[in-house]
């Protein structure tokens, strides 16, 4: 199975999300967004694929009435949790994993620079930003692969 992981987009109208759907998503079953998606209807560009999200701190009152701050869920056998995340990226590994109890995977967004870590058994993911804001200035993308183990890889997006 494979999870298309986005976060991080700040954008506050629908955009074409083409390019993403036909390439680095073209066979994900599922989409997850971690956050700061900043208004709802951007989640309009990911229609025809199974979308779930969670709130970030950017994002507006509407979405944040309508998307929890964490979720958790399970894919192909593995328990994935997903969170936005908070303050400094130093130290987010730590805070992010206090919220959740026996998962396999943290998703999450919130630094803008991708992340692909094990640690005490759990995979840490972060897209890095659709938008290129901060960071690095990369526009990226994750896509987690869930077979015997979760592999992860980032893409860059155009």
């Amino acid at each position: 199975m494979k999870i298309g992981v986005i976060s991080d987009t700040h954008l506050t109208r629908p955009v074409d999300f083409s390019a993403l759907m036909n390439g680095a998503f073209k066979d994900v079953e599922l989409i997850v967004h971690a956050g700061d998606l900043t208004e709802l209807s951007v989640l309009d560009g990911l229609a025809g694929k199974k979308v779930m999200a969670v709130c970030g701190n950017m994002d507006s009152p509407g979405v944040r009435r309508q998307l929890p701050a964490q979720r958790v869920f399970e894919a192909a056998g593995f328990k994935i949790g997903l969170i936005h995340g908070w303050g400094g990226p130093q130290g987010i590994e730590e805070r992010i994993a206090q919220e959740f109890e026996g998962v396999n995977c943290i998703v999450y967004g919130h630094t803008h620079a991708p992340v692909h870590l094990k640690r005490d058994g759990i995979l840490f993911f972060n897209p890095g930003t659709f938008s290129g804001i901060g960071g690095s200035g990369s526009k990226t993308v994750g896509v987690l692969e869930l077979g015997d183990t979760i592999r992860g890889q980032i893409f860059a997006c155009e």
